[in-house]
């Protein structure tokens, strides 16, 4: 529908979105969820805006999450950013973990579709964080 879309945990009663955690990806859908999310970006007392990548992207990647701080920055949003490279855990524990770490209370994401085969095979970031993500999620693709 074009429209971005927010997922509260049933034992939520409702979104404070002082602390987001932006997962990002250099993809469309990633630029679209942070541009719905500027409402709730620019409210937050912190942003942090984080990749994960491999062990050999990392140079790219800090240069990527720069640009999004960059950007928010332009938006008054204060945000820190971090680059973390992938581990034995699916990505969407990983971001989960990270979240919990930093206290977060909104995670924002861009959604992304696969085919039914690879979600059944390689699971999927989009679908592990609906599945498993203790506080809201905002998605848009």
């Amino acid at each position: 529908m074009g429209r971005p879309t927010l997922m509260v945990p049933d034992h939520v009663p409702a979104l404070n979105a002082d602390h987001i955690l932006v997962g990002w990806k250099d993809t469309r859908e990633a630029r679209i969820a942070v541009r719905d999310a500027l409402p709730f970006l620019s409210r937050a007392s912190q942003v942090t805006v984080i990749e994960i990548c491999t062990s050999d992207e990392q140079d790219t990647a800090r240069r990527r999450v720069r640009d999004v701080a960059k950007y928010l920055q332009s938006h008054a949003v204060k945000c820190q950013v971090e680059v973390r490279v992938h581990m034995a855990e699916p990505d969407a524990h990983q971001l989960v973990r990270v979240a919990k770490d930093k206290g977060a209370d909104l995670i924002v994401t861009g959604g992304y579709g696969h085919s039914r085969l690879g979600e059944w095979m390689f699971g999927g970031v989009t679908r592990g964080l609906l599945n498993e993500a203790p506080v809201c999620v905002m998605m848009s693709h």
